[in-house]
């Protein structure tokens, strides 16, 4: 995150600043936004005023938030959010801090109120119409023990709860609107319509900001940032980095090299088809390089996932490192980060933080490399990157993959990992991927893969003992990577899946469906 201006397209006048207070689900606020075609950004709390008003924002939104208004040197907006003119709408201890700052009460409720609860509708407003009418008695998600008395002069109350006699309150005078539950989250059932009501109604804004007029800005921002200079990326193969390196291709052209880094530990066939489809199909300058013996050398005998992690996030930095060198006069550095990672990586409520995905470098490039950074992507989540893929003309097969982390298979591959696991994982991923596409399942599923469990299992097969290793499955849905679920396969896809890999994978013998759901906040599924 830019620590003095921001990275909003300058070309787009309808922009929406979201202050955070250190909520888990603040990212969920901005999905809601851009879902609603709307370009936002998510910067501190504490930042100041130059930063806010070089942001130019048409409305702002107030994040929840862990801490207590009623403590000294708690969380507090800079004044001039209430100056700007704009409309504001405050969230949870978005609303506490608004009121207090406003001139209103915040004391310790008497009771805390977390989880559903029930409001009660006292009067109109411009964030129900459509939605909630007079006299509606409406779910909403709660999560807090403060609660606001008295409000600030101009105020009214719109709407009650058991423990929140001020749940819903409005100025419609100054348009500063706020809430004390979280409308963000799926367990408000209309939350989403007062969101959209606020950006709409009140905020006025029109909802027009597309991956069309992102993919025109983006291009002459990297024109601008680049100029003649040239570019080396670092190709993982994934999506985000195949999406930035033909965004940037088609800047820049021929300015750009892409460096792929093949490291033994991909899945069966993928190192193919990023080579065919960068260096055949986009003519893109790439270079190969098969880097498997060395970094499977480095792994034999770690079983340790973070030191897997911090080795392959190493030799990546060495390898790459030592083929931008050949490549010479590159002054540029291309990264496929998105916005989940940039956010991730720094602590809103306490200034930087240590980078939380220990194989990335986003929070930075070793010294010794002496290059600027492109990262283009860096506004998106990973839906957008998507849709931008589709709209720079990737084939679907290739925007539509599921993720794969930096450290592939190393992290599915728990324990000691030796060329004999990872042919076997290799072939039962592939087997457990067939069936999901036969099945015409995989594009509702935001991630499937195997892992090959650190035990082996006695069984029977025909007439004789087996003495394998177990293999589970996953597969979870998600629509940004934030949060997920486990994807409810039928009972007979699973017995389908495990009779093909015990019959067409030699070294397995028993294979368990992993059941489990994935918290607010991680980017991956490892």
């Amino acid at each position: 995150m830019a620590a003095a201006s921001s990275t909003a397209p300058a070309a787009h006048p309808d922009r929406v600043l979201i202050l955070d207070f250190g909520s888990q689900v603040t990212q969920l606020i901005a999905r809601r936004v851009r879902e609603a075609g709307i370009y936002c950004e998510i910067i501190p709390y504490s930042a100041d005023e130059g930063r806010i008003r070089a942001f130019a924002p048409k409305a702002i939104i107030l994040s929840g938030g862990p801490a207590s208004v009623t403590e000294a040197g708690s969380p507090r907006a800079n004044d001039v959010v209430w100056t700007l003119g704009v409309p504001v709408f405050g969230i949870c201890y978005g609303q506490q801090t608004m009121c207090e700052q406003l001139g209103g009460k915040v004391e310790p409720g008497e009771t805390r109120e977390f989880g559903r609860a029930f409001v009660d509708v006292k009067d109109d407003c411009a964030l129900f119409e459509g939605v909630w009418s007079i006299g509606a008695h409406e779910q909403v998600w709660m999560s807090h023990g403060d609660r606001v008395t008295k409000l600030p002069e101009g105020f009214r109350i719109v709407a009650t709860s058991e423990g929140a006699p001020y749940a819903i309150i409005a100025d419609d005078t100054r348009r500063f609107y706020a809430v004390q539950f979280h409308p963000e989250v799926v367990h408000t059932p209309h939350g989403d319509a007062l969101i959209r009501n606020f950006l709409f109604k009140v905020a006025g804004l029109k909802g027009d900001w597309t991956m069309a007029a992102f993919r025109a800005e983006a291009v002459a921002r990297i024109r601008e940032q680049v100029g003649s200079a040239k570019v080396i990326c670092g190709l993982s193969g994934g999506v985000d980095s195949s999406v930035a390196a033909v965004l940037i291709h088609e800047a820049i052209g021929a300015q750009l090299t892409c460096i792929f880094v093949d490291t033994g530990l991909m899945r069966s066939g993928e190192a193919e088809q990023v080579v065919t489809l960068f260096r055949d199909h986009y003519n893109i300058p790439l270079v190969h390089v098969d880097a498997a013996d060395l970094f499977l050398g480095q792994l034999e005998g770690v079983s340790d996932p973070e030191q897997k992690r911090k080795i392959i996030g190493r030799l990546f930095i060495e390898v790459f490192d030592g083929e931008a060198a050949k490549i010479g006069g590159a002054e540029f550095l291309a990264q496929g980060t998105l916005y989940p990672d940039v956010i991730e990586s720094v602590s809103f409520t306490g200034g930087p933080s240590v980078t939380i995905k220990s194989h990335h470098n986003v929070g930075g490039l070793p010294d010794r490399m002496k290059l600027k950074l492109v990262e283009p992507l860096r506004e998106l989540f990973k839906d957008e990157v998507r849709a931008l893929g589709r709209e720079l003309g990737l084939p679907h097969s290739f925007v539509g993959r599921h993720p794969f982390p930096g450290p592939g298979l190393a992290i599915r591959v728990p324990g000691e990992i030796t060329r004999e696991k990872l042919d076997i994982l290799r072939k039962a991923d592939s087997v457990y991927l067939d069936a999901i596409r036969k099945a015409g399942l995989y594009d509702e599923i935001w991630q499937a893969f195997a892992v090959l469990l650190p035990v082996r299992t006695v069984g029977v097969m025909g007439d004789g003992r087996t003495y394998d290793y177990a293999c589970a499955l996953r597969a979870v849905t998600s629509v940004d990577g934030m949060t997920a679920d486990y994807y409810p396969f039928e009972h007979s896809f699973l017995g389908h899946v495990a009779t093909r890999i015990i019959n067409e994978v030699r070294g397995i013998n028993r294979v368990t469906y992993d059941i489990t759901s994935k918290p607010p906040g991680t980017i991956e599924w490892e």
